[in-house]
């Protein structure tokens, strides 16, 4: 009898615990609601940046298109970032009636979400520091550096996150490639 109460309530936290994922889903929805105000964000910056086409220097077009390469990377982030995620912790999308589902959806696991999510991350360091280098004479020697330190720790950060990732196990061809890609086996 004691056993069976102890396998009842084990079982009942189990349960719970396994139920607990659904907690993230709003988090997902948030991350989806984020999306409109980056589309705001980048209409707005669309929209000045058309409208100054004529009186802007060509550093100022660059640095404006810049600002829409960011946001787009941004938004794109989001998106990895809500499906892989949502995949991953809360539940499976069934995208079988989905005809124009990209293929690498689905196929990201934790190890990958967090490699693209770095490589994301500095790739827009990259954008911000080219936009400073843009406009270097508005800029301090100071602002540069600490720029530059900050994308180095990125970029460090990355390839020593690959390579923990590579020594683990997780890139020897299981799962999803860097391109989010299954591997086929013998390649």
């Amino acid at each position: 009898m004691r056993d069976s109460l102890a396998g009842k309530l084990e079982k009942g936290l189990e349960t719970a615990v396994f139920a607990s994922r659904w907690i993230l889903a709003p988090f997902y929805l948030g991350l989806a609601v984020s999306l409109f105000i980056v589309l705001i964000k980048f209409m707005g910056e669309l929209f000045h940046l058309a409208s100054h086409a004529f009186s802007s220097t060509e550093s100022e077009v660059i640095l404006g298109v810049l600002a829409l390469v960011d946001l787009t990377l941004t938004g794109s982030l989001l998106i990895i970032v809500i499906f892989s995620g949502y995949e991953n912790f809360v539940s499976k999308i069934d995208h079988s009636e989905h005809r124009d589902w990209p293929e690498w959806m689905g196929t990201i696991d934790f190890s990958g979400l967090k490699l693209k999510l770095l490589s994301s991350i500095v790739a827009i360091s990259a954008i911000q520091l080219l936009k400073q280098f843009m406009s270097i004479q508005n800029v301090s020697e100071r602002e540069i550096f600490w720029l530059v330190v900050v994308h180095v720790v990125f970029v460090v950060s990355s390839v020593l996150l690959a390579l923990s990732d590579r020594i683990a196990g997780h890139g020897n061809g299981h799962g999803a490639s860097a391109t989010g890609e299954a591997e086929k086996p013998g390649h």
